[in-house]
């Protein structure tokens, strides 16, 4: 967590039921990192409460943009949350994809 700009938790009772770790670069760009939610507490609202705690936290911090990275099944959830699909990120699998092939 040295890392972090700040965590979120969600918990019940002692049990640690929800996660979600907020990176950032120093400047204006925050990232949200294993947004979690165990499975049995699912879709009762608690991502959507971690995800926005985290989000103002980052504003609270001077952040100005939040970057997420997310399977495309979690789209509506994302939408949800206030995030808005964008055109032009990429990425690479650095355990799978590199160092690329001659000719890519």
């Amino acid at each position: 967590m040295a890392h972090s700009l700040t965590y979120v938790c969600a918990y019940e009772g002692d049990s640690l039921v929800g996660f979600v770790n907020v990176a950032w670069d120093g400047g204006l760009h925050a990232f949200l990192l294993d947004p979690t939610v165990r499975a049995s507490h699912q879709r009762r609202g608690i991502g959507t409460a971690l995800v926005r705690a985290a989000a103002g936290a980052a504003k609270a911090r001077g952040c100005e943009w939040l970057h997420v990275d997310f399977e495309a099944g979690l789209l509506p959830f994302y939408r949800r949350c206030g995030f808005v699909p964008i055109e032009g990120a990429a990425l690479i699998n650095l355990r799978r994809d590199w160092p690329p092939r001659e000719g890519n």
